[in-house]
Parts: C-alpha cells; sequence; structure tokens
C-alpha cells in the first residue's frame, strides 16, 4: 500500500507540474494561482516562479518515492521529510490565499497531496 501511495503522490506532483507549465507557456490562469493577483496570464516573475516549482514537484515526487522505496532511487531520508514539510507548508498557504478560486481548487487537492506523503513517510519509519 505504502508504493502505491507513493506512486499516487508522484501523480498528484506530475499533474500539478502540468499546471505550471500552462501557466509557463502563457495559459491564462493568474487567477487559479500565486494568491490570484493576476486576471490572464501571469507576469515573467510569475511565470519564473512557476519554473521554479516545476523543479520543487519534482524533487518532492522523487523524494517521496524514493522513502517509499522506488528501486534506483536511494535518497537521503531526510529528502522525503523535506517534501512532506514542502506539502505542509503549501497547505497552509493554498488555504490562506485570498483568491476564492485557488483556495477552492489547490487546497483540497494540497492538503490530499500532504496526506500522502505524510502517509508514505510515518509508514516506512524504521
Amino acid at each position: 500500500m505504502i508504493v502505491q501511495i507513493a506512486h499516487l503522490y508522484a501523480t498528484a506532483c506530475l499533474a500539478v507540474v502540468f499546471f505550471q507549465f500552462a501557466l509557463i507557456v502563457g495559459a491564462p490562469l493568474g487567477r487559479w494561482t500565486q494568491g490570484g493577483q493576476h486576471l490572464g496570464r501571469l507576469p515573467l516573475s510569475g511565470r519564473i516562479v512557476a519554473a521554479a516549482s516545476v523543479l520543487v514537484l519534482l524533487f518532492q515526487a522523487l523524494a517521496i518515492l524514493s522513502a517509499a522505496g522506488f528501486p534506483g532511487l536511494g535518497w537521503p531520508r531526510w529528502t522525503g521529510w523535506a517534501a512532506l514539510a514542502v506539502s505542509v507548508i503549501s497547505t497552509v498557504l493554498n488555504g490562506v490565499t485570498p483568491s476564492a478560486k485557488e483556495r477552492a481548487l489547490w487546497f483540497p487537492v494540497v492538503l490530499v497531496m500532504a496526506g500522502m506523503a505524510a502517509y508514505v513517510m510515518t509508514s516506512t519509519i524504521v
């Protein structure tokens, strides 16, 4: 069950990566991200943040997969805890965002993701 939850977590990370790619290429989704400060496309600074988010999300996915014992990934255990911490921080930030649209979409998504990361990390304690 741990491996399956880790795979679901990684799949959710990839789904968010695709959303970030849409932002990077100029999709008019500004109300759904980064506090909802932009009506349409994100400015360059927002797109840079989206690009950085892609790297963080890929790190999170790989760290949780590694913690679950995915073959070929022998990452240090602390990386899984770091991924969980980022998930929890993301949950808090999406819960308090001034954008109702962002909160309605992303809070439940990142809450479930944080729960999956927590399950993997607490279930694999040696």
